[in-house]
């Protein structure tokens, strides 16, 4: 399978021009490094710094809910404490789950783009 890919890749790449061929380079699969450092390029980096700031000081207000939670003497601090620290980790999961969810759109998109760029040039093989 791995062969007949690298075959379609190199027949898209003798009909595209040179700076079209290193576009379609450029999209080719990302390792998960990758695409984690890539969630901050672009338009939106600025809302994923913030993501990332946000979910750290929730992880700092996390532990300090579970600190108080085995500290707590009463059971309605054992209560209080124990929803705040459920609310923080589910927030932080929530926020992380929006981090995958851009990483899986941006690869969706980088599909979408190399199949944009092979059916180009199939239609400009028939045009031939």
């Amino acid at each position: 399978m791995k062969n007949e890919m690298e075959e379609i890749d190199n027949l898209i790449k003798d009909t595209l021009s040179q700076e079209e061929a290193k576009f379609y380079d450029a999209l080719d699969e990302q390792n998960i490094f990758e695409m984690i450092f890539g969630l901050f390029k672009g338009k939106n980096a600025w809302i994923n710094i913030l993501m990332n700031i946000v979910v750290v000081v929730f992880f700092g207000f996390f532990l300090y809910c579970g600190k108080q939670f085995f500290e707590a003497e009463t059971t309605e601090d054992l209560i209080r404490w124990g929803f705040g620290s459920v609310i923080f980790f589910i927030s932080i999961s929530m926020l992380k789950i929006f981090g995958w969810m851009q990483m899986d759109k941006r690869a969706i998109l980088r599909e979408m783009k190399r199949l944009e760029l092979q059916v180009m040039s199939l239609s400009g093989k028939m045009g031939e």
